[in-house]
């Protein structure tokens, strides 16, 4: 039982963060048809942020070495504000590798590429300026917080839970903005039919902008929390979370909040399952799921059919 426990947590405070993450993805995708592959390096730039904002100091390479902050915030002050930075990036991608082609209509794969590229400048950016190596947020980064604490008998990492109930309190705060709120409301319009929204005077492109400041938003809070629970590992290690991450929006179905929501939760208890010994196929077992389903289910788990209009 302590076990089954231990692995639930793990499951649910990973998979909260998938869910997180994709929601960014979900977000863009709705309003533009498009998948924004700059998202990763925009998570990884999250936890650069947090690490710096903490009291960090850059290492022996890049060109900021030896860099540090002259002041040093706690975790829970860095983490929204690394969130937002991130939000600011993600402006600027939409700015440059976006918006041009918006304004050409120009042809969805186009906004693929761009995007990658995006993506890579920025990655080798943040190489070029604080190295290649990792960097591990301070121990000491929850403050007083016990290492672990036993629930229910078992042992659960406090970090696991800082995971869980941040991405939760995030995922309500996100829910509760679209379903009341003038400009959620708005968002969702535009993410019907940005045609009807526009002549019913909703400012389309300012819910493109919207969507993708939320979105950054959401990646660097989730690269915040993956850098304090596993640190950071390099300027790439983003990529494969950004993988994993797509790999949930398309499990929960594309353009579908709850949808993201459900299938991170999912992909995270699917990997918590694999034993230790088999950690290193974790990846293999959450791909090989969503396979399946999608052989089952090929618009997703809360995906709606697409209907081809004649």
């Amino acid at each position: 039982m302590d076990t089954l426990l231990q692995i639930l947590f793990n499951g649910l405070s990973v998979g909260a963060v998938y869910a997180l993450f994709a929601l960014g993805y979900t977000l863009v995708f709705s309003v533009l048809g498009v998948i924004n592959f700059a998202q990763g390096a925009v998570f990884t730039l999250g936890a650069y942020f947090t690490y710096l904002l903490i009291g960090g100091a850059v290492g022996a390479n890049g060109l900021l070495a030896g860099l540090a902050l002259p002041f040093a915030l706690p975790f829970w002050l860095a983490l929204p504000l690394a969130g937002l930075a991130a939000a600011l990036v993600s402006l600027l991608v939409e700015a440059v590798a976006f918006r041009p082609l918006r304004r050409r209509r120009a042809e969805p794969l186009l906004y693929l590429i761009t995007s990658l590229g995006a993506g890579v400048i920025l990655v080798n950016l943040i190489q070029l300026l604080m190295g290649a190596e990792g960097y591990s947020l301070p121990a000491d980064s929850l403050g007083a917080l016990p290492v672990a604490l036993n629930l229910g008998g078992a042992q659960v990492r406090t970090v696991q839970l800082v995971l869980l109930g941040v991405s939760a309190l995030v995922l309500i705060g996100l829910t509760l903005w679209l379903e009341g709120s003038r400009g959620g409301k708005a968002l969702q319009a535009v993410s019907e039919d940005a045609t009807t929204a526009r002549l019913l005077g909703i400012d389309s492109d300012g819910m493109i902008l919207l969507s993708f400041a939320v979105s950054g938003f959401l990646a660097g809070i989730s690269g915040g929390l993956v850098g304090l629970s596993i640190s950071i590992t390099g300027p790439y290690f983003g990529i494969g979370f950004g993988l994993k991450a797509l790999g949930v929006l398309v499990l929960g179905g594309l353009g579908s909040v709850p949808g993201a929501v459900l299938a991170g939760l999912i992909i995270g208890l699917a990997e918590a399952l694999v034993p230790s010994e088999l950690s290193g196929y974790k990846d293999a077992v959450a791909f090989a799921f969503l396979f399946a389903v999608l052989l089952l289910r090929p618009q997703g788990l809360l995906g709606r059919p697409q209907v081809t209009k004649v």
